[in-house]
Parts: structure tokens; sequence; C-alpha cells
């Protein structure tokens, strides 16, 4: 007859039931508990362990759940019968993966955490995106399934706001809504690669496959981007930067057709596209007969001077694929992006595409195009921009006291980031160990360039979304106590 005798603690973090769980599956696994072998009642295992009842149902749940023991009517619970080279395979296939779980690290805070996706959470309207969300969940529509390019409320407030704001001239039928850039890029990467535009009339009433093999890259750029790229089979061409972005001389010598950008603030090195180059690229994309892919991701905070138009706003030959996102102004959690398709590209996703359903929420989906439609869009945006350039304000001015000389700063005219290049002869991994060791989490740059970086000092990325202006302070007084 055999005992059952966990080792329960209260005071473990792991619920009771799950310890007894644990307990009986090894139990039974290592042979302990015999197959066919019948259990103890709910009511004498928890009177003989001094627990709830409702504590060993739970545990007796799990098991019966996963097929280790039978309940019998009548008769009571009974560990099932198994082939003994089952428990050999299940261990063996625990033991191979066991090292994973122990080599994950503990994740690590930090007081400073100059992240640059962080934003702002102090100030998001919490109680108006309740009361949006409540008002959409008795909408009977969130009962059906999404319209597979977005909800046509939310296409046609971004419509609107994306010609006013951003000179963005589209149909609300031209964007597509998804679940952030890098999953519409991927989807970008099957049209371009379904694409069938008609042959030149020698091959009459049929198509040939297009293939754009090539894409250009900034270099150093989003890395998110690039990885995409990459897996769908497309060759990347990295081109070097200069004052006014992607270098167009090189970027004309190369055998690219497409080309990944973001001209209204680089990232990350931050520098603003002149309109005189973004003429001169859209001819360039016109010339090729290739695309031009605008990432547009933060050009909603700019503090110097006027905005330029985008590129999709001065493209008259519908060269211009247009990202934007939620994240920076909104929430980074909704995971809502969309895509400005030129008409040749929209062709090719209405006819490749019909069996494709939207990934994003039709509740958030409608649940924004409120917010878009009564007013709360435009207000959160003029007091984020307020809140982010008095925060940008903030940090330049701190780093000018703390630091003076020993850095540069590098693309603070907008966005929520700038670079800070560090002229004391540390790495950029010793810089950021030591600013751990002061509390401060900072960023590096290295990944963002395809080949070796190329700056003479370290280059630093520093965001400030979500940080207040008291911790800016503190965060970069503490970093050049630690670097000088």
């Amino acid at each position: 007859m055999f005992e059952i005798t966990p080792n329960l603690n209260p005071n473990d973090q792991t619920p009771l039931y799950i310890q007894l769980y644990q307990y009986l599956l090894k139990e039974i696994e290592t042979g302990r508990i015999p197959q066919g072998t019948r259990l103890p009642s709910i009511r004498k295992l928890a009177d003989h362990l001094g627990i709830g009842k409702n504590t060993v149902d739970a545990a007796y749940q799990q098991l019966i759940a996963e097929g280790f023991i039978l309940s019998k009517p009548k008769s009571g619970l009974y560990v099932a019968e198994f082939d003994e080279q089952f428990f050999t395979t299940t261990q063996e296939s625990r033991s191979k993966f066991s090292h994973l779980e122990a080599a994950q690290p503990l994740a690590i805070t930090y007081p400073f955490d100059f992240r640059h996706g962080h934003i702002d959470k102090d100030h998001f309207p919490v109680t108006i995106w309740r009361k949006l969300t409540n008002q959409v969940l008795y909408d009977q529509a969130i009962f059906s399934y999404e319209d597979r390019q977005g909800e046509p409320e939310l296409r046609v407030e971004l419509a609107k706001y994306l010609y006013q704001s951003r000179g963005v001239s589209c149909l609300p039928e031209q964007i597509i809504i998804g679940g952030g850039i890098q999953q519409l890029l991927s989807l970008l990467c099957f049209i371009i690669k379904l694409e069938n535009p008609e042959c030149d009339g020698k091959k009459s009433g049929q198509q040939q496959l297009n293939h754009y093999g090539n894409v250009a890259v900034e270099n150093p750029g989003y890395d998110g981007a690039r990885e995409v790229f990459r897996q769908h089979g497309f060759s990347i061409i990295p081109i070097e930067l200069n004052t006014g972005g992607i270098d167009l001389k090189k970027l004309a010598k190369s055998n690219a057709r497409i080309v990944y950008v973001t001209p209204s603030h680089q990232f990350p090195m931050g520098m603003i596209m002149p309109i005189a180059n973004r003429m001169k690229l859209i001819q360039w994309a016109d010339r090729v007969d290739g695309y031009i892919i605008e990432d547009d991701y933060d050009s909603e905070f700019r503090y110097k001077g006027k905005p330029i138009p985008t590129l999709q706003g001065i493209d008259s030959f519908g060269k211009v694929i247009y990202l934007g996102t939620f994240s920076k102004a909104l929430l980074p959690s909704i995971r809502l992006a969309y895509m400005v398709l030129p008409e040749q590209l929209l062709k090719s996703f209405q006819t490749n595409f019909q069996s494709y359903e939207q990934p994003v929420s039709k509740i958030l989906q409608k649940t924004v195009a409120l917010f878009m439609q009564e007013g709360y869009w435009q207000k959160h945006l003029r007091r984020m921009r307020h809140i982010y350039q008095k925060k940008h304000e903030t940090l330049h001015q701190s780093i000018r006291k703390f630091m003076g000389e020993n850095v540069k700063i590098i693309g603070e005219e907008s966005g929520l980031h700038l670079l800070i290049e560090v002229k004391n002869g540390d790495t950029e991994d010793t810089l950021i160990e030591k600013a751990k060791s002061s509390g401060v989490k900072i960023y590096p740059t290295a990944k963002y360039w395809m080949n070796q970086n190329q700056a003479k000092d370290p280059l630093l990325l520093v965001g400030f979304g979500g940080l207040s202006e008291t911790e800016i302070t503190e965060g970069i007084r503490r970093l050049s106590e630690a670097w000088f």
C-alpha cells in the first residue's frame, strides 16, 4: 500500500494544488504509485494532509484532464494504464529541455530605464478608453468577423487624419490595418513577391512573376525591418547615410528596386530627409520601376521647424508604400498599425489575399475609431506633444549640464529618442555595464549596423518617453557620475 506524503509549503508562491499535482504526477511517472492503483477519495486525502477539499479536487482534476488518472463512476479515482515506454519518452523529453528554464535570466528592473519604445503611461486617458470600449461591446457588429482590410470606420478616420496631419493622400480603400509594423511588412513582402504586372504585349494576355529580389535599407537602420525582409528571402543591400538621410547616389548605383526608409526621423540617427532628397528618391523609384517603403513611425512628435510632407504625399507615380503606427502616440501594447498601398499593389492584395483574415481585434479597431471620431485622438496628441517636448528639453539640458563636452548629441530634432556619442575611451558594452551599476538602463546601437559601426566613439540610444522629467534629470546625473 502506497502512502501519499507530499511536502506542501503554504508559504511558497506556487499554489498548494499545483504542488500536490506535481507531487502526484512524479509519483505516477516513477511508478511509486503503480498503474491501476485506486487513489484516496478527495475527503480522505484532504483530511490526511490537513488541506482543503478544493485543493485536492483541483489537483485531481488537472491529472484527469491530462489523462494520468481516471474517474470511474461509483468506484473512485484510479491511475491510468500506460505503456512504460510512454513515461520513458516523456521523462527524456523533459530532461532534454529542462536546461531552457534554468537558462532564462531573471528580469531585472532599473529605476531609470531609457528604453526608446516606452511611452508616458501617466497621461493615457484610461477613463475615456474604458468608456469607449464598453460602448463598443454593446455593438452587435462585434459578433461578426472583421473586414479583412480593417474596420471601414477606422480606415475613414485614418484617411482624414493622415491627410490633415501628414499630407498623405489616400482613400480608405487603400488602407490595410495590421498587428504592428513587422506584421504589415511581412504581408507586404508576400504582396510584392506575388505581384504579376502585364508584359509588354509580346505575350498578349499572359503575365509573368515580377521578382524584386533586392531591398535597400538604411545603414544603420531598423533591424526589425531587415529581419522581416531576410526571412522572406530578399537580398538586403545596406546603404550608408549622409546628412540628408540615405545616400541617394549609392542607392542609384545599387541594383535594388525596393528601398525601406524612415525619412521623417531616421532610425536610429534621427536626421530628417530634406524635401529635395525626397523628390529625388521618388524619381529614382519611378526610373527603376520600384517601390519606396516609407516608415513614418513617430512623426507626430517634432520639436524644431515645420513638418516636411511625406514621401507618399508628394508621390505622383504611385511608388510609395506608407506605414504608420499607434504604438508611439497611443499604446505599444495595442499592436495596431496601418499601411497605405499604391493602386498596383492594392490590386495584387485584393486578388491574392481573399482568404486572409484581419489579425487585429474588431473591438480594438472600433474603439480606436470612436476615439478618433469623438475628437479624443487630436486632443490626446496635442497633450502628448506638449509633454514630450518638455521631456525632450529636460533631457537635452540635463545632458549639457552633467556631461558637457564629454558627449555629442545626435538626432534631437524630433521623435522620442536621441543618440549620445560618448568620448571617454570606453566601449559600448563597458558604458552600458557602468550605467547598470548606477541603476540606469541605456541601450546599444551596434545592432542597427549591418557591418561594423563606423562611428569614431560609441553611440548610445536614449529614449525618454517613459520617464518623468525628474527621473530624466536624475538618470542623466547618475550616468555622468558612472562614465566620467
